[in-house]
């Protein structure tokens, strides 16, 4: 995939892989996938219609009595052998992930990638450990147990800014778990999804258990969510939509998994080590440009390093490398398109009003001006209800705002309808642990911001969306309990039913 001529070729059937195999859309329209470090278009696709997803549906169904009926072990087997041929094609994936978003290809090759590879390996054992519950005796002569089976069809709608992890989260626990799937990628981003679907295949998982619908939201992701056919429906994305894809999914009384949006805060106490704080903040703000709803995004520090913290980020942000992305010397890309640079610029314009834009805050010129590219951005002395505090930016901007004492720090930080991430930076072991405690998000890292494991959970409290990716908490998710009793006397229980009709 070195070049447009080859992007063309890969991808010749068309953006919908249905049923195994790639084909146009039906919704009559197009649209074009545009390199956001560049802004040359790359490739042109049919979009899909309800025609796509009825159909890609339907091969979801199809397979699914043969994929759940499969014992653990064919599953377990068949994903081992995905995560192998993901790992032979590794730098097909980078090449693609970073063309298609932007991304550095370091990031891609050393996290993105290798991230999705340890997420198939790991759902591929826990595939082997869909358990019931023990046996007992709850009622006389009965025994009772539970059964933890696949739900059906799940319907998935993944976002652009992780498109190939966000894949893997959507379908790795899903398919572990018996459930064949119908993954909707942004229309931005379709390589790398289809490309895991296609690797799937070549790792022997039989055609149907994973499709792929490429289309818009209000055609194909809204046909898909509220699809009879679909039992459960799992959605990253921003809160707004996220509210939206409830509504439709309580239609058809479906499972719903939502992870949205984030407002991290990144808590800073007195004590903390400042220079690890700083190279933290920088670090965990500037993840794959701030696109990432776990981004550090207000930074609270306790006033005695306020000062410094501030001087200190700012610097660091100065000396961040803009450049290509598939230079390897390069830290940030740009931002997935034009519009979404124009979003997070007419933010921080609007923030010169009410705070002062320390470094950054505006586009390059020079060999950056064709691409989406924004630079790193420090907005200190803004108010608590302010908009870059309270809403959700999505671009390479952090917030810091002072604070005093413990109690007011961490009112702050949990003062945002959000609460998926969030981190708390000190030496002493009982501000961490209270701090763990008191804030209120899905995950708290302390010392540290933004690293994730395959083993443990992530999701989110309060408008950041309910239910966990990754983890066994994820694989739990895509199940259904049953309860199974057995009457183990083998005789007509004539008392049980005189008590309940009365003597005949």
């Amino acid at each position: 995939m070195g070049n447009r001529f080859q992007v063309q070729d890969r991808f010749e059937g068309g953006a919908q892989y249905i049923g195994g195999q790639l084909r146009p859309g039906t919704s009559g329209r197009t649209h074009t996938v545009v390199n956001p470090a560049t802004g040359e278009g790359i490739y042109t696709y049919e979009l899909a219609g309800r025609d796509d997803v009825d159909a890609a549906v339907a091969a979801a169904k199809d397979a699914f009595p043969g994929w759940s009926g499969a014992t653990p072990g064919e599953r377990s087997d068949a994903m081992h052998k995905f995560a192998a041929v993901l790992a032979e094609q590794a730098e097909d994936f980078a090449y693609a992930e970073s063309l298609q978003c932007g991304k550095p290809i370091k990031l891609s090759r050393e996290f993105d990638v290798p991230g999705t590879v340890d997420n198939v390996a790991f759902f591929a054992g826990a595939a082997r450990h869909l358990e019931g519950k023990s046996a007992g005796e709850y009622d006389g002569d009965h025994t009772s147990y539970v059964r933890r089976e696949a739900i059906g069809v799940v319907g998935s709608i993944a976002p652009w800014n992780y498109p190939l992890q966000m894949a893997a989260w959507k379908v790795l626990p899903a398919i572990a778990a018996g459930n064949t799937i119908v993954l909707k990628p942004a229309e931005m981003t379709p390589f790398t999804s289809i490309m895991f679907a296609q690797a799937a295949k070549e790792a022997g998982l039989p055609d149907g258990v994973i499709n792929i619908v490429t289309g818009a939201g209000k055609d194909a992701g809204e046909h898909l969510v509220g699809h009879p056919d679909v039992a459960m429906t799992s959605f990253t994305g921003s809160t707004p939509v996220g509210k939206r894809v409830a509504e439709i999914a309580t239609s058809t009384v479906k499972r719903l998994h939502l992870e949205l949006g984030g407002k991290a805060p990144f808590l800073v106490f007195d004590d903390a080590d400042l220079e690890a704080a700083i190279n933290g903040a920088v670090a965990g703000s500037l993840i794959n440009t701030g696109q990432d709803c776990t981004a550090a995004t207000r930074a609270y520090v306790q006033r005695p390093l306020y000062d410094a913290f501030v001087s200190g980020v700012a610097e660091l942000m100065e000396s961040v490398r803009l450049g290509d992305p598939f230079d390897e010397s390069t830290d940030l890309g740009p931002l997935i398109s034009f519009a979404q640079r124009d979003r997070v610029a007419a933010i921080v314009d609007r923030a010169r009003g009410y705070a002062r834009v320390v470094t950054g805050g505006e586009a390059p010129g020079g060999d950056l001006k064709d691409g989406a590219y924004y630079r790193p951005t420090l907005i200190a002395d803004a108010a608590q209800d302010s908009e870059v505090v309270q809403d959700e930016i999505f671009g390479p901007v952090l917030v810091v705002l002072p604070f005093d004492s413990d109690d007011e720090g961490i009112a702050l930080a949990n003062d945002t309808p959000y609460g998926l991430a969030s981190s708390a930076w000190t030496r002493d072991v009982f501000r961490a642990n209270r701090a763990t405690r008191e804030i209120k998000a899905g995950c708290v890292w302390v010392n540290d911001h933004i690293p994730i494991l395959s083993e443990m959970p992530h999701g989110g409290y309060k408008a950041s969306g309910f239910g966990k990716d990754m983890s066994a908490y994820s694989f739990e998710e895509y199940t259904q309990v049953k309860h199974v009793m057995f009457d183990n006397t083998a005789v007509v229980r004539k008392d049980w039913h005189r008590t309940i009709f009365g003597d005949r």
